[in-house]
């Protein structure tokens, strides 16, 4: 399930809104022009599912989806944990590429198959962190300032759409606000106390 917190963008961020109610995180994001819609997460791929067998299970969703928004380009990016002697280190720098802000001149759109990540959406003087799990579908309109957080602990599989064959292409803005919003393991603490 999606979760949602909204934090000022100031020195010293003030959080405005904590929620996991579908209807208010969607008509929160639409204020942002962001989608977020919902899939039924297939059940049955096996542990380490590749590409080809992630994309043949979404058939049916991808394919309307590109018919929808015109996308040329579909792949699927994952990374879990796994024991060999690399694995801090490529977690560590595969975490690293997104979380300093930045824009794309292309949509960012994505669908959680699995494990879960945070998109920081900075929008009009606020930073919409969205949860993103398994089942969720967020498209985040092009030119919006963002950045994305796996956590230090990165376990994620998720399809990717773009309009370009080129792919992934940040345009980073320099700016250090991601320093100061609270980042995906605290964030996810948050929720679970929460919830407890």
């Amino acid at each position: 399930m999606t979760y949602l917190t909204v934090y000022t963008d100031s020195e010293e961020p003030e959080t405005l809104l904590e929620s996991e109610d579908a209807a208010e995180i969607a008509a929160t994001l639409k204020e942002i022009d962001v989608v977020l819609r919902h899939w039924q997460v297939v059940e049955d791929l096996p542990p380490g599912a590749g590409q080809e067998e992630i994309l043949a299970a979404y058939r049916e969703q991808v394919e309307r989806v590109i018919a929808e928004e015109g996308y040329t380009f579909v792949d699927v990016a994952q990374l879990h944990p796994d024991n060999s002697a690399d694995w801090p280190e490529r977690a560590a720098a595969a975490r690293q590429k997104f979380l300093s802000e930045h824009t794309h001149d292309d949509d960012e759109v994505r669908y959680f198959v699995s494990g879960s990540g945070i998109f920081y959406l900075h929008v009009a003087g606020k930073v919409h962190a969205v949860l993103c799990e398994g089942g969720d579908l967020l498209s985040v309109p092009k030119n919006t300032t963002h950045w994305f957080d796996m956590g230090t602990r990165p376990a994620f599989t998720a399809i990717r759409f773009f309009h370009d064959d080129d792919g992934w292409i940040g345009d980073f803005t320099g700016s250090p606000i991601a320093a100061r919003i609270p980042d995906f393991d605290t964030i996810a603490a948050n929720r679970a106390a929460r919830a407890s």
